[in-house]
């Protein structure tokens, strides 16, 4: 398989171990959310470990290896990215299954195993964006909304649109569901790159809220903001970001 080929496949693998999990009906809140987290990274961090041993990787649910600092491809994952919806039984959760090349978000597939039917969208596969709302619509937490989300929205007439996981935020964009995931409340490396390599396939804007790039494989993980948008709103939207100081 190629990268993308197996990326698309463990994201969609894990989501059914995912769902099993939840179907067994032997866990649920926060005891749901952890054993979930704790098998679906399992069966990842074995077959990316199994499939390709010379890559480093990174996972929100494993100690990190100080090791992936020295390669080039490193696998960033998050085996439940909205663990909060998934113990909910919510359909707002993802699975991120991520290739950081060089520091770039290169590859990645983002499964949605909650919606009906479950899809994987991958950055292999892009297909034409739908058209967009005459009202731009922005994606925002259910319980924090960031700041500037909310001030940008003011200033350019957008209306807010909750939403848990990041992941499933951030597909909202790719789907046309939103033109706009602006996040300002800290993130970390695996909360975004597989997103991040979805949308950039399909021709969204990614960067830091300051426009500048998102950079992977880093010591330090924390990436604590982002804008995943349509290309047309991203000058306006970075313009009113920089108003704000």
């Amino acid at each position: 398989m190629t990268d993308a080929e197996l990326a698309a496949q463990l994201a969609a693998d894990a989501g059914r171990i995912l769902l099993d999990v939840r179907a067994s009906g032997q866990f649920e809140g926060k005891a749901l959310g952890k054993e979930g987290d704790r098998a679906a990274n399992a069966f990842l961090c074995e077959a990316l470990r199994r499939l390709r041993p010379d890559d480093g990787l990174l996972s929100e649910e494993e100690k990190d290896n100080p090791e992936r600092l020295a390669k080039s491809r490193v696998w960033i994952i998050d085996p439940v990215d909205g663990t909060r919806e998934y113990g909910e039984e919510r359909s707002d959760w993802a699975v991120h299954v991520g290739l950081a090349i060089d520091g770039e978000a290169a590859i990645g597939a983002v499964a949605l195993p909650g919606l009906d039917g479950g899809i994987v969208l991958r950055s292999d596969a892009p297909q034409t964006l739908p058209e967009p709302a005459d009202r731009p619509r922005l994606v925002v937490s259910r319980t924090r909304p960031a700041r500037e989300a909310v001030a940008v929205a003011e200033a350019i007439g957008g209306e807010l649109v909750e939403m848990g996981s990041a992941g499933a935020k951030a597909m909202a964009v790719v789907r046309g569901e939103a033109e706009i995931y602006l996040h300002s409340g800290g993130q970390y490396e695996w909360d975004n790159c597989a997103p991040v390599a979805v949308a950039l396939a399909y021709g969204l804007h990614c960067s830091r809220i300051d426009g500048s790039p998102l950079v992977y494989n880093n010591a330090d993980t924390y990436l604590p903001d982002l804008l995943i948008c349509r290309p047309e709103w991203a000058r306006p939207v970075l313009e009113e970001v920089h108003k704000l100081g």
